[in-house]
């Protein structure tokens, strides 16, 4: 018996593993093709492609945001008890929502880009990037039912490979689609005498690589569901249901499980959609162009943005594969084993995260200079550097988030999200308005927002399942080690900068510090050798640090 809980809680760790590698994988390609990307679009350009992004993340929200997650735990819910019809018909259920959500909601964008962008946004120029985002918001709302039910199966695999293959393709498009709408643009800026025409088709030809992405990633699922429906037949044959769902209440279930995680993630994404909003407004009543708090906001979202997504998406890959588990070590009414899977993925999170953002302070702009070679960096790596420490809240309140989805407690998250919302706004406007600080309000009040939110969910995990945070291993072990980790770095980087230029130094630094980190932690008790052979390659970094003689005896 304790050999199969063993099992499935390596199992457990390996799947959400699966999904973090591919999303580390995606972020770097993603943070890979944004250099040539920026270069050709210019700190302009990424400004008009951030604004509609934001619009198109608010319209995600509302369509397939919340399909992966909420058919995942429906799907997972039935499966544990034999009803392989109805899980079936969760799936079926979920197309349709997605099929008639997706394709009101693009058509809407579509059709309203022009109002959005001018007088939602204060960036008219943005209208042209919206207009081709939005056929994707159909085409991914139907990539995430079938990314869902593939993860409520217990497999991450088709997910992970999916996501792997979206940004390949989006990365390919989107770089020479700017590259070529970039002189379509420069004709017509020409002939209207506006230079910003340039900046926005090239944004817009960015764009298209995302629709295209999701495309083939939509293609690659849809045929391996055709590959594996003889499966699902059979499985639906040893059905050991004894009432089969009605459509009618699929559609319920599905909705009830939806709607709080949709008000959650749009409370989310409300966060950039305001800074974006509020920032062009006020700078633009504070008597600045459109073009120059447009290059402000490009740094945010091309700069800024690309390197927090990286360990945000570890924390999106882990939490996304908690959820089904969480649901059935819940069903069981095991306390202490939920406290237990929490407690280990809350752990792993903070290993990552902690020195992600010890290495962002540190390394700030020597990292910029690395990806974005031809931008002048240094405004951005003062941002980035101010924003480190919200890797960590943004991480715990992802983390949280999922847990107390799992527990059906979904109205929680959008209670927490709102309130921070409100406390967001409050900040941005004092620190715009009062001190007018400018694009660096817009970072401290993501910190506010993080923290803010932190809090309010362990409170809530607190009060409904008397779960506490263990401290020492999971926040103090890993921040001595990156502290350590930080100290070291900068000495190495310093040195090499002075012999092999600060590109090769960047690099060098970062290798000693991954290495530094992992040594320091094993040394202080932050992971033990069992905790260790859990993760990906877990028996072969055992067997380095036993030959190191790093575990305490």
């Amino acid at each position: 018996m304790s050999e199969n809980k063993s099992e499935t809680g390596k199992n457990f760790l390996v799947q959400g593993s699966i999904l973090a590698i591919a999303g580390v994988i995606t972020k770097i390609i993603g943070a890979v093709y944004r250099i040539p990307l920026v270069n050709i679009l210019g700190d302009k350009g990424m400004g008009y492609y951030g604004v509609a992004f934001q619009i198109y993340a608010i319209a995600l929200t509302l369509t397939s945001y919340s399909l992966p997650l909420a058919v995942s735990k429906l799907v997972s819910a039935r499966l544990a008890t034999g009803q392989y019809k109805n899980a079936y018909r969760v799936f079926r259920g979920a197309m349709t929502f997605a099929i008639a959500a997706g394709g009101i909601v693009g058509a809407i964008i579509f059709f309203g880009a022009d109002f959005i962008a001018s007088n939602l946004m204060a960036m008219k120029m943005s209208t042209l990037a919206l207009q081709v985002l939005a056929p994707c918001i159909l085409i991914v709302a139907i990539l995430g039912v079938f990314r869902g039910f593939f993860q409520g199966n217990g497999s991450m695999v088709p997910t992970a490979v999916s996501q792997i293959i979206e940004q390949i393709v989006n990365a390919v498009v989107s770089v020479v689609g700017a590259y070529m709408l970039l002189k379509v643009g420069k004709e017509v800026a020409a002939q209207k005498n506006n230079d910003s025409y340039g900046a926005a088709y090239a944004a817009s030809g960015g764009t298209l690589g995302t629709v295209m992405g999701a495309l083939a990633a939509l293609l690659f699922l849809f045929f391996l569901f055709l590959a594996f429906r003889k499966k699902f037949r059979r499985q639906m044959e040893r059905d050991r249901g004894n009432k089969t769902e009605s459509y009618k209440r699929v559609f319920k279930v599905l909705l009830l499980t939806i709607a709080p995680v949709i008000l959650s993630a749009t409370v989310y994404n409300l966060c950039g959609v305001v800074d974006n909003a509020m920032f062009g407004t006020i700078m633009s009543i504070q008597g600045h162009k459109e073009s120059e708090y447009a290059a402000l906001l490009g740094i945010v979202t091309g700069k800024y943005d690309t390197l927090m997504n990286v360990p945000l998406a570890i924390s999106s890959a882990f939490g996304s594969s908690l959820i089904p588990s969480i649901v059935l070590t819940a069903k069981t009414g095991n306390r202490r084993q939920v406290h237990e899977k929490i407690d280990i993925f809350t752990r792993f999170n903070m290993i990552i995260a902690i020195p992600c953002a010890a290495g962002f302070i540190v390394l700030a702009k020597p990292l910029l200079d690395l990806l974005f070679f031809t931008e002048n960096n240094t405004l951005g790596g003062v941002l980035l550097q101010m924003g480190a420490i919200s890797v960590v809240f943004y991480n715990l309140s992802t983390v949280t988030n999922a847990v107390l989805q799992g527990l059906d407690n979904m109205m929680v998250p959008v209670k927490s999200a709102a309130i921070s919302l409100v406390i967001h706004i409050i900040s941005l406007f004092l620190m715009m308005v009062v001190f007018k600080w400018g694009i660096y309000a817009v970072v401290l009040s993501k910190i506010v927002f993080s923290l803010s939110t932190c809090i309010l969910n362990a409170h809530a995990l607190r009060e409904r399942i008397g779960y506490v945070q263990e401290q020492k291993k999971t926040f103090v072990i890993p921040a001595i080690a990156s502290i350590i980790m930080g100290i070291i770095t900068l000495v190495v980087h310093l040195l090499f900068e002075l012999f092999v230029g600060t590109r090769i130094a960047t690099v060098i630094a970062l290798c000693v510090a991954v290495a530094v980190y992992g040594v320091a932690l094993v040394l202080l008790g932050g992971v033990t050798e069992k905790e260790l052979s859990s993760m990906p390659k877990g028996p072969m970094l055992v067997k380095i640090c036993k030959k190191a003689h790093l575990f305490r005896s």
